[in-house]
């Protein structure tokens, strides 16, 4: 069974410099990703790069995933803070 804690490695993994913060039961997840490569990409282009850095996983592993994806910089302007 996938932990979000999993899902928060295989992010970061992929997008070296980012910070997750992921919730989850097992098989829905929310996830947080706060990603200084997200500036100047559309909301699409920021969820196929998480997309492209949990590869086969989200096929196989994940049943669910939503997801905020922000720049460091939109992160600051909600008060949501990196880990």
């Amino acid at each position: 069974m996938v932990a979000p804690q999993d899902i928060k490695g295989w992010i970061e993994a992929g997008l070296p410099g980012s910070s997750v913060q992921c919730e989850g039961d097992g098989s829905h997840f929310e996830a947080v990703i706060i990603s200084p490569d997200f500036d100047g990409k559309s909301l699409v282009q920021k969820h196929q790069m998480v997309y492209a850095a949990l590869g086969d996983k989200m096929d196989e592993a994940i049943h669910a995933l939503s997801m905020k994806t922000l720049t460091p910089s939109e992160a600051a302007q909600l008060n949501i803070h990196q880990e």
